[in-house]
C-alpha cells in the first residue's frame, strides 16, 4: 500500500526505497545503532518495523541527541527539564514528523506558533503569518508588505543572482554554488541591508555558522526548503512539553514494542571484526556482536569512535571522517526571572544586527512545565541563543553579553531578578563550508553493512537540519534492508525544483565539473 503524502503541498515528492537486492541472512539479523538522536531513532524505527533485532546504544543518560533533555533542580526546590535549546518543527519536516507520528499519530505533543517574527537591531520587524503558502506568491507578498523592502531598493537587486533563489535543484545547486560562501552570495544579490539580515542571514545562522563560513549552496537549499520551494509555509510547531516527555519517551516505548533494545549511558568505545557476526561492538561493560552497524553519533563522537577502531572502513574513508569540520561554539542561556516579560512578547523571536544574540524564546508561551512555573511564581522563563561564537568563547563572558542584549530587546527584563539560570556552551554541530560538498560523508561506506546517519551526512534531496537527520536515518535503514532482501520505507521531500520555470531558462547552464554520487 502506498502511504498517503504527509503534507498539504500537492507537489510533495515521494522517493521510493531501493529495490531489494540481497537475501535474508541465515540467522535473524542484529543491528547496532550507535547514537540515540533523531538519525539513530529514525534508523532504529525503520529497521525494527521490518523485524530486525535492533539495539540502540546511546552514550548519554537520555535519548534525543541535540534535542535531549535532563532534570535539574532549581534553587526553589522545583525540578525542571533543561535542554540544549529551542527547536522549530516546520511542516516541511515530512520524515521527522512521520517518525514522531509512530508514537503520537495526531502530533498532539505539539502546539503551533502563530508567527515567525524577525526583528533587526534598527527596529525593523518582519513576520511570516498571513502569507500565502504557495510560492512565489508568498515571496511577492512578503516583499510587498515588508518594511525592510522599498520599491526603490528593488531596482538595485541583481536579478540574475536572485534567479538562483527561484530554481534550486539538489544536488545541482551544489555544483553551481558550493564554491561560493553565503556572504559573497548575499553581497551579489544587492538586497537592502536590513532585508538581507532579516530574510537571508537568519537562515544561514540556523546552521550555527557565520555566513562567511557557510556554502552558498546550503543557504540556497535552505531558502528553497522553507520558502520558495515548498507550499507548507514558514510557520512551525513546537513541543508543548519538555523534549523527553513530548517526543522521546513515547518513541522509545514504540521501539520497545517492536522488540528494540535501548541502552542509554552506554558509550561505544570501539568497533572491531566479530567472530560469529560481522562486527564486535565494545562498550564499557562488555562486547556484543552484530550483523550491521549504523553510525548515528554527532561528529565529535564519530571522529573519536573511528579513530579508536583502526580496522573500520578504508584508509581513505577514515581520513574523510577525521577531516569533517564542526561548526563554531553556540550558547544556550535559560533564565528564570522573578517578573514576567510583557504579555505581547512572542513565544519565539529571531533577531539580527545584534553582536551575538540570535533569538529569544519565552517558554511559558508554549511549554507546560515553564507555564506552570511562571503561574506559580509570577515570573517568566526566557531562553537566549548565540550562534557562531569564537572558538575560545568563555561561557561567563558570553552569558553576560547575551543578558545585556536581552535587556535591549525586551527592556522590561532589565528590572527583573534572575532567580535561577542554566547555560550550555557546545561545539558539536556540523559545518558546511564552501567547496565541501563532494567531501561530505554519505550514508554508504566502503563496507556495505556499515552505514552513517546524521545531519552532517550528504543527502541528495532538499532537506536540512533535523529533517536531514531523520531522512539520513531512513536512507541508512533502507540500505541495510535492501541488502537483506527486505522492503524499505518511502522517503518524502519538498519539490526538488523551483516553481518558476522561466527562472530555469534564464539562469546560465550549470557547470558539470565533478561527478555526483547517487542518492544516499
Amino acid at each position: 500500500m502506498i502511504p498517503q503524502p504527509p503534507g498539504r503541498d500537492p507537489r510533495i515528492q515521494r522517493h521510493l526505497p531501493p529495490r531489494p537486492v540481497g537475501s535474508p541472512p541465515a540467522q535473524p539479523a542484529r543491528v547496532a545503532v550507535i547514537g540515540g538522536g533523531i538519525a539513530g531513532l529514525a534508523a532504529a524505527t525503520a529497521l525494527a518495523e521490518r523485524g530486525i533485532a535492533v539495539t540502540v546504544l546511546e552514550r548519554d543518560p537520555q535519548l534525543g541527541g541535540r534535542l535531549s533533555g535532563w532534570d535539574t533542580v532549581l534553587t526553589d526546590g522545583s525540578t525542571v527539564t533543561m535542554s540544549r535549546g529551542f527547536h522549530a518543527f516546520f511542516r516541511q519536516y515530512y520524515n521527522l514528523r512521520a517518525l514522531l507520528r509512530r508514537a503520537d499519530p495526531g502530533l498532539s505533543g505539539f502546539v503551533p506558533l502563530p508567527d515567525y517574527p524577525l526583528v533587526h537591531a534598527n527596529g525593523a520587524l518582519d513576520g511570516f503569518a498571513g502569507l500565502p503558502t504557495t510560492p512565489p506568491w508568498n515571496a511577492f507578498t512578503f516583499v510587498a508588505r515588508s518594511p525592510s523592502f522599498h520599491w526603490r531598493d528593488l531596482a538595485r537587486v541583481n536579478l540574475v543572482a536572485a534567479l538562483a533563489l527561484l530554481d534550486v535543484r539538489v544536488p545541482d545547486v551544489y555544483q553551481q554554488f558550493d564554491h561560493v560562501d553565503a556572504l559573497d552570495f548575499l553581497d551579489r544579490l544587492r538586497f537592502p541591508d536590513t532585508a538581507r539580515h532579516l530574510a537571508l542571514e537568519v537562515f544561514s545562522r540556523s546552521f550555527f555558522a557565520d555566513p562567511r563560513a557557510l556554502s552558498a549552496a546550503e543557504l540556497l537549499t535552505m531558502f528553497h526548503i522553507y520558502f520558495l520551494g515548498s507550499g507548507e509555509g514558514l510557520l512551525f510547531d513546537v513541543p508543548r512539553a519538555p523534549f523527553p516527555r513530548a517526543l522521546w519517551q513515547p518513541l522509545a516505548d514504540y521501539l520497545r514494542s517492536h522488540g528494540a533494545a535501548i541502552l542509554t549511558s552506554t558509550p561505544v568505545t570501539r568497533i572491531e571484526p566479530g567472530h560469529t557476526r560481522r562486527y564486535s561492538v565494545a562498550t564499557l561493560t562488555g562486547t556484543a556482536e552484530y550483523d550491521a552497524v549504523v553510525l548515528a553519533t554527532d561528529l565529535p563522537g564519530l571522529r573519536a569512535l573511528v579513530a579508536a577502531s583502526p580496522r573500520l572502513g578504508s584508509p581513505a574513508w577514515r581520513s574523510q571522517v577525521a577531516e569533517r569540520p564542526s561548526a563554531p561554539p553556540f550558547l544556550v542561556c535559560r533564565l528564570w526571572l522573578d517578573q514576567p516579560v510583557r504579555a505581547d512578547r512572542p513565544a519565539f523571536l529571531g533577531t539580527s544586527g545584534y553582536p551575538t544574540l540570535d533569538n529569544i524564546s519565552v517558554l511559558e508561551r508554549y511549554e507546560d512545565q515553564a507555564a506552570a512555573w511562571a503561574a506559580r511564581t509570577g515570573g517568566s522563563v526566557v531562553e537566549l541563543h548565540a550562534y557562531a561564537l569564537p572558538d575560545d568563547a568563555v561561557l561567563s563572558v558570553e552569558r553576560d553579553r547575551l543578558v545585556a542584549q536581552l535587556h535591549q530587546v525586551y527592556p522590561e527584563t532589565a528590572t527583573a531578578r534572575i532567580v535561577d539560570e542554566r547555560s550550555e556552551l557546545r561545539a558539536d554541530c556540523p559545518l558546511f563550508p564552501p567547496g565541501d560538498f563532494t567531501r561530505r560523508l554519505t550514508v554508504t561506506t566502503p563496507d556495505p553493512f556499515l552505514v552513517v546517519a546524521g545531519d552532517h551526512v550528504r543527502v541528495d534531496l532538499p532537506v536540512a537540519l533535523m529533517e536531514r537527520a531523520a531522512t539520513s536515518g531512513l536512507l541508512a535503514a533502507n540500505t541495510l534492508l535492501s541488502l537483506w532482501g527486505l522492503p524499505g520505507h518511502v522517503v518524502w521531500s519538498v519539490p526538488n525544483q523551483g516553481r518558476i520555470p522561466l527562472a530555469r531558462h534564464l539562469l546560465p547552464p550549470l557547470p558539470r565539473t565533478q561527478p555526483l554520487s547517487a542518492l544516499g
